[in-house]
């Protein structure tokens, strides 16, 4: 397929996912042109109308990320029909399968080594790790506090004591985990990346030491 091929039939394709995600969002062309203009981004009836159609023939990307949100789906599922779709041309030279298509698009296609520090892939692998590390830390954390208040107000008293045991445990786990996060994060400062913002029952991460 050669390039001038591939954009309109690219474009074609992603519309077309773009004209069901809206349908299935219940909106008709103007509710959807409108909840744009409320988002920031006017994007007229015509141009909506025009690229379901195939009128038109390529997608502005601020126009593409604004009806993503209005029909509130994950943009990459608007570029590769996932679970509909065997395989898809990425490039006008490269069909392959749907799901190696989104991998490679989010950078999770797999490396035979590690990536070297400071490339876009280790960038975005050191992100993923962060997320599962926050992930980690607010489990631990929120099992340690659960099992403290259940004890809190049982009155067996065996009952009591279990739990007391169970949340001294996860409290533990859960100091090490938040422990290894802060460190993790500030590995990511003094690499200046910037890490994304705690949720807010593990803010106390970045909180300076009181022994400081």
């Amino acid at each position: 397929m050669t390039n001038r091929d591939w954009s309109p039939s690219f474009t074609a394709r992603v519309a077309e996912q773009m004209r069901q995600a809206r349908k299935a969002a219940g909106l008709t062309v103007a509710e959807a042109a409108q909840a744009c203009a409320g988002l920031g981004l006017a994007v007229p009836k015509t141009t909506i109308t025009n690229l379901e159609t195939g009128r038109r023939t390529s997608i502005d990307l601020a126009e593409f990320l604004v009806l993503a949100e209005v029909y509130k789906v994950p943009p990459i599922s608007l570029l590769f029909p996932l679970g509909t779709d065997a395989s898809v041309a990425v490039l006008p030279d490269r069909e392959v399968p749907t799901w190696e298509a989104v991998a490679w698009f989010t950078g999770e296609t797999p490396l035979a080594e590690s990536a070297p520090q400071g490339s876009a892939r280790e960038v975005l692998d050191t992100f993923r790790v962060h997320s599962d590390a926050v992930a980690t830390a607010a489990a631990s954390t929120r099992l340690a506090k659960d099992r403290r208040r259940k004890a809190s107000i049982t009155l067996d008293s065996g009952r009591r004591e279990t739990l007391l045991e169970a949340a001294a445990s996860y409290e533990q786990l859960a100091f090490d985990d938040c422990r290894e996060l802060r460190v993790f994060r500030q590995v990511m400062r003094e690499r200046g990346l910037v890490p994304p913002a705690l949720p807010a029952d593990l803010s106390f991460v970045d909180e300076p030491d009181p022994q400081d």
